[in-house]
């Protein structure tokens, strides 16, 4: 008879959907990405609880990968160093890519996944919405209008490289419609927070499909 430490044990690399107990292979990746520019290596647990450790050198990055992370319910740990003396564009830039590199190799072949993801978020007088696909197919249709050039130290038009590094090396398909908002903090604010709640609805396991590939393809 198996005890309960041996059983732990059995199933520590296992994920076992919380609301319709479906046993499923963890969801987790590592990537460590290396250029001439920049050192990126991101960790990443689809099914976790929110937790983050973000360090890029960039203080304002950090905050929205902490949006992500916490909305989303993925653990996250995310260390950067890069060139920030020339300016903030290729680390921002590279933290996206690699980050989506995780979030496809976590996904794997994508099956069992809800696929799609909305969310309306609202910050004060900013209201973003982010519909997303993960359909192998990278798309990104942004349409944020931010009125200023900066955030503190960062370039606002950073938003917009960020979303499609992550969307070229995710291979999803993301829309991002602004329906209101004056302030530059909370309208990107309000966008990670849609991205990531969106996010967190699209990689849910489907109880009726759980280990079919969402697409009348067969394939994503």
């Amino acid at each position: 008879m198996q005890t309960r430490d041996s059983r732990s044990e059995a199933s520590e690399s296992r994920f076992v959907s919380p609301s319709h107990s479906l046993e499923l292979p963890a969801r987790t990746a590592s990537v460590h990405r290396v250029t001439g520019e920049t050192n990126v290596e991101v960790s990443l647990n689809l099914d976790g609880q929110g937790r983050c450790k973000a360090s890029t050198g960039i203080p304002f990055l950090d905050h929205m990968l902490h949006q992500i992370s916490s909305h989303g319910l993925i653990d996250l740990d995310i260390q950067a160093t890069g060139d920030l003396e020339i300016d903030d564009h290729h680390t921002n830039e590279d933290v996206g890519i690699t980050l989506g590199q995780a979030l496809s190799k976590a996904l794997g072949d994508r099956k069992g996944i809800v696929r799609f993801g909305h969310f309306l978020a609202p910050l004060d007088e900013a209201l973003v919405q982010v519909t997303l696909d993960f359909s192998g197919r990278p798309h990104l249709s942004y349409g944020l209008q931010i009125p200023t050039e900066r955030v503190g130290s960062y370039d606002t038009q950073l938003v917009r490289e960020f979303f499609v590094a992550v969307v070229n090396h995710s291979q999803m398909t993301l829309h991002i419609r602004q329906l209101d908002g004056i302030n530059s903090h909370h309208i990107i604010e309000a966008t990670f927070k849609a991205f990531a709640r969106a996010v967190r609805m699209a990689i849910e396991i489907d109880p009726r499909r759980a280990h079919l590939i969402p697409s009348s393809k067969g394939v994503l």
